[in-house]
């Protein structure tokens, strides 16, 4: 979903037009794409503006999402489609979806491996997690759960297990 969140404030996406109007041009880079980091900064600090940004994104990523998903079982009609995005329970998303997977980790892992992957300072993972739901209130949504905090092949087996029992319900009919 983070993947179809991006294409959807590029230029000419379905959600630029709205971001750029209601955020302003000082919210653009110079050869105007948005500029992500300094539109978060300005939405986590302000949770009206943050509902602003999520009404004009979240739409247009649930309809290329559900495209996605409806061509793939067109032509797969026994397939798995798997959504991953971070916020599923925090926006009710996960309602639209039959089974729901949830991949843990410690918190000093959660935060070494969001400062790499995002390139944020420590300062700045924390600030967004402490505004998240917390693990253990996500887990009750949860039909499954993959701690990935262990070693590789035990995550690998995990996936294995909830894949083989997603498997089964798709061969049930």
């Amino acid at each position: 979903m983070d993947e179809l969140g991006h294409q959807v404030e590029l230029p000419g996406g379905e959600a630029y037009e709205g971001i750029a109007h209601e955020f302003g041009p000082e919210f653009l880079n110079q050869d105007g794409t948005i500029n992500r980091r300094k539109l978060a900064a300005e939405v986590f600090e302000k949770p009206d503006r943050l509902e602003k940004l999520n009404a004009l994104v979240h739409p247009a990523v649930r309809a290329k999402a559900a495209a996605l998903e409806t061509e793939f079982l067109a032509s797969t009609p026994n397939g798995i489609t798997v959504t991953e995005a971070a916020i599923l329970i925090e926006s009710g998303s996960f309602r639209d979806f039959d089974r729901l997977i949830l991949v843990v980790c410690g918190q000093e892992q959660q935060v070494e491996r969001a400062m790499a992957r995002d390139g944020l300072s420590r300062e700045e993972v924390l600030s967004r997690i402490e505004r998240q739901m917390p693990l253990e209130q996500k887990m009750k949504f949860a039909n499954y759960i993959v701690d990935t905090s262990g070693a590789k092949e035990h995550t690998r087996e995990q996936t294995r297990t909830v894949y083989e029992r997603l498997r089964s319900l798709t061969q049930k009919g």
